[in-house]
């Protein structure tokens, strides 16, 4: 593995605005400045992104989410009757801040950088979300995921992330649609967190338009930086709220 080379990352006012361009068509070029590895599999996993960097992009999401979009779902679950299924007594720490996500990130984003590998991961990280944390199903993500980055694997024909060339040419130009519809079917999957009742059916999209802007960066990050960036990022999302909550129980005095 070739040493790592560390470039200072482009200022976030350049990222934001490469974000915007990306989202209203996605594209899977240009790779934005960071440290790079020898092998692209690691460099998918390992490239860093300053922490400093990560909590801009969390404070955006927060800030937009807390002003913009929160406001919306909860308005949407007040009208509809829906209600959330967070249990403040039991508040799921490691779901929300390891196992989600990871293996939302496998199901979602992975497979827009890696499509070859993707066909392996895709199913066990689709179980694994489906089934929730336990031994097995991480046994069975760590075992896939290695079998994928053995270099003996590797070398088989062409790189993970290539495809038949008329395969290809077909991920190239619905690129743009396969992104957008992975960040609904990511912000759709979170209607579980609900427990709907009777809500009317045109409301549900409200409730979740947090999730599905945060897919958005994400999917941007996942393609700009790396598959480990995007987990980071979704882990350090996902924690604010939590952290916000459990501060509350402490001055309140716990859940009554």
């Amino acid at each position: 593995m070739r040493p790592i080379q560390v470039n200072k990352p482009k200022p976030f006012g350049q990222e934001l605005r490469d974000y915007l361009a990306f989202v209203r068509q996605p594209s899977l070029a240009p790779r934005l400045p960071a440290a790079r590895h020898g092998s692209g599999w690691v460099a998918d996993w390992l490239t860093p992104l300053p922490w400093g960097r990560m909590l801009q992009w969390a404070g955006f999401l927060w800030a937009l989410n807390i002003f913009v979009l929160g406001p919306i779902a909860l308005a949407a679950a007040l009208a509809g009757g829906a209600e959330h299924r967070l249990d403040l007594s039991n508040i799921p720490w490691f779901h929300a801040l390891v196992w989600a996500p990871v293996v939302e990130e496998l199901v979602f984003r992975f497979g827009l950088r890696q499509p070859r590998a993707a066909v392996l991961v895709f199913p066990v990280a689709v179980v694994a979300m489906l089934l929730g944390p336990g031994g097995l199903q991480a046994a069975l993500l760590i075992a896939v995921l290695w079998f994928c980055w053995r270099p003996s694997y590797r070398a088989r024909g062409k790189p993970l992330n290539t495809l038949p060339w008329p395969a290809r040419r077909l991920w190239q130009r619905h690129f743009g649609l396969i992104v957008h519809l992975s960040c609904l079917a990511f912000a759709a999957v979170h209607l579980h967190n609900f427990m709907l009742n009777e809500m009317p059916i045109w409301l549900m999209p409200l409730l979740v338009l947090p999730q599905w802007l945060t897919g958005l960066v994400l999917a941007w990050l996942r393609v700009r930086r790396g598959i480990g960036a995007a987990i980071c990022l979704h882990a350090m999302f996902n924690a604010g709220p939590l952290l916000v909550v459990l501060l509350i129980i402490g001055l309140t005095g716990g859940v009554k």
